[in-house]
């Protein structure tokens, strides 16, 4: 294996290793994995006893209980399921922002997510917003899948603009099956985020909501005369910055975030707001554990 990689770091690597992806719902997998499942099944782990019933399987009836005890006991065991996770980044133009840029983190936090995933055996697919409609993302699964799940990612660049609401509800479309899905965006869309994420919501999924912003974005750091223009539809506005201007502008971004957490908590969604100068490790191994994602 290469040593560096511009997405993870070998030592970040290692501390994945011990880590894998909890979903607070149960979903069906289709393949055996390496994830203990609540349903009973017939993997090699034995998890309990009950009463034979005409019909079973007679390959699963423990005969020493039945010379004990001259009654019939069918052997139940642990069934291993593997677990849906899917990865939405937003490849808008405005997350092409900030040092490092916002898709760059989206792109290291995808990759920190997915390893953890693949460790596990458990099913990857990575899309875009800007993904065509009728085009399913990359499928990844299993460790030997590491290099061309991080090689994917390195593709990724910014896309041209497509509604949030547009690029989530082609994904839905695209991916009827249930699981976790964490989107990756900055929420930054002036027709608002709220229909986007109902999409998401109607899928029962289980949905983790992070919403990337840069540190210039959070505290800018720009004085004087400016003319701001929007790198998504060219607009622009005259303004002077003013210590008035920059509390009404820190103002109505915290009103936003808080907003944006509050839409998600009380649809069952999980909200986390990540900085790009806040490291992946400390967001994946800290935040994300906190918030149950990752344990």
């Amino acid at each position: 294996m290469p040593e560096t990689s511009t997405l993870l770091s070998p030592e970040l690597l290692a501390k994945l290793e011990t880590m894998e992806l909890v979903s607070r719902k149960i979903f069906r997998g289709r393949m055996k994995g390496e994830r203990r499942s609540p349903r009973k099944g017939q993997s090699v782990e034995f998890a309990d006893f009950r009463n034979y019933v005409p019909g079973d399987d007679l390959r699963f009836v423990d005969w020493n209980t039945y010379a004990r005890l001259e009654k019939l006991f069918l052997k139940i065991f642990l069934e291993e399921e593997d677990l849906h996770f899917y990865v939405l980044i937003d490849t808008s133009a405005s997350m092409d922002f900030g040092t490092p840029t916002k898709l760059h983190y989206a792109k290291q936090l995808a990759a920190a997510l997915s390893f953890i995933a693949l460790i596990r055996s458990d099913r990857v697919r990575i899309e875009t917003l800007g993904q065509p409609g009728s085009q399913p993302g990359a499928v990844f699964r299993g460790r030997q899948s590491l290099w061309q799940m991080l090689d994917h990612l390195e593709t990724i660049e910014p896309d041209e603009p497509v509604p949030l609401a547009e690029g989530v509800k082609n994904f839905c479309l695209r991916n009827p099956g249930k699981g976790i899905v964490v989107l990756l965006t900055d929420l930054m869309e002036k027709s608002g985020y709220e229909a986007a994420l109902k999409y998401l919501v109607s899928r029962n999924m289980d949905v983790y909501v992070v919403q990337i912003l840069s540190a210039e974005e959070v505290d800018p750091d720009v004085q004087g005369d400016l003319r701001l223009v929007d790198c998504e539809d060219g607009n622009t506005a005259e303004v002077t910055i003013s210590v008035p201007l920059m509390k009404r502008y820190k103002q109505t971004l915290a009103a936003f975030v808080d907003g944006a957490r509050d839409f998600c908590n009380r649809r069952g969604m999980v909200y986390l707001l990540a900085r790009n100068d806040v490291t992946v490790e400390e967001l994946v191994t800290g935040f994300l554990r906190t918030r149950g994602l990752v344990r």
